[in-house]
């Protein structure tokens, strides 16, 4: 059997782990105990339970949450002639058949595939002849309810674990507050003792933290430019909303600055070929909202710019890690606005519909389903009164019901089908409306990380319940502390 650290020599070309990486696969294959593992984006993650994959007799399945993620993630170990695969929507059935057969023969010592395929029942029944010795849950945050990417398949692992005889466990993520991570541990069907958890707090030292008040879109695009000129890319511009990202696409293709955009609603093979150019140099900026980014394995990206406010020191931890994960300086710049607080408390009504909001909408569902399948989701939004253009209640309630099952199908192809009852979790007005509270705190933690007279670095340090950071050195508050000295 080989050791971890040849495995680390001979397919990832590294002669010695980062971090806590050694501990948490020695953990996993010496001692056979679940761990559940924070740790910087960029930090490492993935060997922890790939170099233990290829160690155990047994395969290893992989629950991912995203097709582009896990795609990347099987494309990387091919090139390290690793035997992975992946199973989702995207791969025709005969190919998925296949796969799945491969990995139960034992062919495939790597399987990853999405939490909502433990729905399908042909799967099921396959998986649970397979010899499984690992189960990895990475993106783990999507567990919790309470964390800022929740996916309810997600909160299924426990039943996913006992479906393929309760494997040893490893779930990894880079954000978890406190309660998240107690909230994963419970849906992982396991008690705090069973578990270990592994952190490597925020330590990024060569991520510079700098936040700058900005009042209009002059001074926004001023600082834009100021930091590409500096830092001479490459780089990430995020946005919230598609139409101010295209706004300052236009502004910066009159000042001659080459870039790219990237967002939800170009085409599928438009966003693949801009992630490709960036990821192999040859776009060097690209402006971008949060659907760029899951899976970025760029190692010299210099600088992250907030040009909006983000909705949670959770996700503007995840998009800052992007940046400098080849060690050398990285600045990740927060460029606030007042008026941002405003679009941001918009996004957050209108992702958390109320329990009556539901309830309309599952009747029109099941009363005029053959209706809604010809008007497609136009037809919902009208029988909702609905007014907004940025309203989007009808996307979030129809992705919700999805998301638990609810519903299969799509309303763009015109298949949508309803094949359950109701979730009692979107009937619970009252959990909805903690739902909401929960998330305009997460936004006010943003306003307050802006506001604060302390190190950067220590903000986000508590945030996430590493309480004894001492100050970073490395942004504009502790330069400012240190002239006052």
């Amino acid at each position: 059997m080989n050791k971890p650290l040849e495995i680390l020599k001979e397919y990832y070309n590294h002669s010695e782990f980062r971090g806590r990486q050694e501990e948490i696969i020695n953990r996993l294959i010496d001692e056979q105990k679940h761990s559940l593992v924070l740790m910087p984006t960029g930090g490492g993650k993935s060997a922890c339970y790939q170099i233990p994959a290829m160690i155990f007799e047994g395969g290893t399945i992989v629950i991912s949450p995203l097709i582009a993620l896990m795609q990347d993630q099987v494309d990387a170990l091919k090139k390290k002639n690793i035997p992975a695969e992946f199973i989702n929507s995207t791969v025709k059935p005969d190919q998925r058949e296949a796969r799945l057969n491969d990995f139960v023969e034992g062919k495939i010592k790597l399987l990853y595939v999405t939490p909502e395929r433990f729905r399908k029942p042909k799967f099921v029944e396959k998986i649970k002849t397979a010899n499984i010795s690992l189960l990895a849950v990475d993106e783990a945050h999507c567990i919790s309810e309470w964390g800022h990417d929740f996916r309810p398949d997600y909160s299924r692992i426990a039943e996913f674990r006992e479906i393929i005889g309760n494997p040893l466990t490893i779930a990894l993520t880079a954000t978890a507050t406190l309660d998240v991570q107690k909230d994963i541990i419970e849906k992982l069907g396991l008690q705090p003792d069973d578990i270990k958890i592994f952190h490597q707090g925020i330590q990024r030292p060569n991520l510079r933290l700098e936040a700058v008040d900005v009042i209009d879109e002059k001074e926004t695009l001023k600082e834009i430019i100021k930091i590409i000129d500096k830092y001479k890319g490459p780089g990430i511009v995020y946005f919230s909303l598609i139409k101010t990202l295209e706004r300052y696409s236009e502004l910066l293709e009159k000042k001659n600055i080459n870039h790219s955009i990237y967002h939800g609603k170009l085409h599928a093979i438009e966003r693949k070929r801009t992630q490709r150019n960036f990821l192999r140099g040859r776009s060097n900026i690209i402006l971008a909202t949060n659907a760029f980014g899951m899976g970025i394995d760029k190692p010299d990206i210099r600088f992250v710019i907030h040009a909006e406010l983000p909705s949670s020191i959770e996700s503007y931890y995840q998009e800052i890690g992007r940046a400098g994960r080849d060690g050398d300086h990285s600045l990740c710049k927060l460029l606030y606005n007042q008026q941002d607080i405003h679009t941001q408390m918009e996004f957050i009504k209108w992702a958390n519909p109320d329990a009556d909001y539901y309830a309309r909408i599952y009747s029109i569902l099941k009363n005029e389903l053959d209706i809604v399948n010809s008007m497609g989701a136009d037809y919902l939004r009208e029988k909702m009164s609905f007014k907004d253009k940025n309203d989007f209640r009808v996307e979030t309630v129809l992705s919700m019901l999805d998301r638990y099952g609810t519903t299969e199908g799509d309303i763009e192809k015109k298949n949508l089908q309803l094949v359950d009852e109701l979730p009692e979790q979107l009937e619970d007005d009252m959990r909805l409306a903690d739902k909401l509270t929960s998330d305009n705190k997460k936004l006010l933690s943003v306003v307050n990380y802006f506001r604060t007279q302390k190190c950067r670095r220590i903000f986000i340090s508590k945030y996430f319940g590493f309480p004894n950071e001492k100050p970073c050195g490395n942004c504009d508050i502790c330069d400012l502390m240190s002239r006052d000295e």
